[in-house]
């Protein structure tokens, strides 16, 4: 039994889910939206954490209640955002909401189907939701990746940044942060901040550079997106690779100038260009992996900072539709406007990079993609 009908259903309620819900609201759709409200930036991200971006980067496609405007009207001092706290960042995202009238169903989605032409979603209560059409927003905490190695280390001593987002426990310990990018090198500030006593960060790539660095660059690229359908998918593989590659370079392999300070020298020892090729953990006593390097590390926790791998069949409540859905790479194929082959059925966020570009696993690309999925199915 169907216990509440809708035209559209939102599924998730983060930046992506919420920015598509509140530009399909305001063309006039009937819209639900299901989901706790940003619980992976407030479950899953350390309280005491940075944003990379400014606020010039927003949700709202009609480019009305910005980030800029949040920060006009609370009276907020543009030099004290820089760079911006999550809870900042949190703060507009409710102002965001409030100010669309968008208001989230905490209830969770235990599964979706599509036996006769709508979209049947059976929440975790047990209650049924139809819908015409529905937009997916699956954060990145499905898709943890770790090295092979991983379950080598005791469960009680190994984690990946998705999970440890505390540090007290740690105070006094020995830390292995596997990783090199940016959230390796915050998480490993972030230990320096609780009290580590060794921080050692191993990395296959050189040394990173820590830079003040614009991200402006990826708006024409984005501008691209919108004035022509498809534009990512068009380009010559060599155009991908090269844009890709300044993405990388700017955003992966040069990290934010304000972590320097809190990378005490005393406590973070680098290794780049380098590789765990042994673990040995035994008992209670520490965790000992040896580097490519020959050198060799005595911890007591392994903190994974290895990213994300995409996979559309790792999303749990997909699984009764996930056959319909065409997917290269673990990416789901999309249309110009984030259709899968499912028809009716959108995907958004960090699942359509490979569609749309590296900028859609960032909140740069939520307006433009609520734009897109929107004006898709108005079409």
């Amino acid at each position: 039994m169907v216990d509440t009908r809708t035209d559209l259903l939102v599924v998730g309620a983060g930046p992506y889910a919420c920015s598509a819900a509140a530009y399909a609201r305001d063309r006039g759709i009937d819209t639900t939206v299901v989901g706790q409200p940003m619980s992976f930036w407030r479950d899953r991200m350390p309280q005491d954490m940075y944003l990379r971006s400014g606020t010039d980067w927003h949700l709202d496609a009609n480019g009305e209640h910005t980030f800029e405007a949040f920060v006009e009207e609370r009276g907020l001092d543009p030099a004290d955002l820089d760079p911006i706290p999550i809870s900042v960042f949190l703060d507009h995202a409710d102002w965001f909401a409030a100010q669309k009238g968008v208001a989230a169903d905490p209830r969770l989605v235990a599964s979706l189907t599509r036996p006769n032409g709508t979209f049947l979603a059976t929440m975790d209560d047990g209650a049924v939701i139809e819908a015409d059409r529905v937009v997916v927003a699956p954060g990145v905490g499905y898709f943890a990746q770790v090295p092979e190695w991983h379950a080598l280390v005791p469960e009680d001593r190994r984690s990946h940044t998705l999970d440890r987002v505390t540090f007290d426990d740690l105070a006094g310990a020995r830390v292995a942060v596997i990783g090199g990018r940016q959230s390796a090198y915050e998480w490993a500030a972030l230990l320096c901040d609780h009290g580590a006593a060794r921080v050692d960060v191993v990395h296959r790539h050189p040394t990173p550079a820590f830079e003040r660095v614009s991200w402006r660059f990826v708006d024409p690229y984005v501008e691209q997106t919108l004035a022509v359908r498809g534009w990512w998918r068009g380009l010559t593989d060599d155009r991908r690779a090269g844009i890709a590659r300044e993405f990388w370079e700017v955003g992966r392999l040069t990290l934010e100038h304000w972590l320097v300070p809190r990378l005490l020298p005393d406590v973070v020892h680098q290794h780049p260009e380098c590789a765990v090729v042994d673990v040995s953990a035994g008992g209670e006593g520490p965790v000992t992996l040896t580097l490519s390097d020959r050198d060799v590390l005595e911890v007591d926790h392994v903190v994974f900072a290895s990213g994300y791998r995409p996979d559309v069949a790792r999303v749990p409540y997909l699984a009764d539709v996930v056959d319909r859905v065409a997917a290269t790479d673990g990416f789901p194929d999309l249309s110009e406007g984030f259709e899968t082959s499912l028809p009716g059925l959108y995907v958004v966020g960090f699942l359509a990079t490979r569609d749309f570009g590296p900028f859609y696993g960032f909140t740069k690309g939520c307006p433009s993609a609520a734009q897109l999925v929107v004006e898709e199915m108005l079409r």
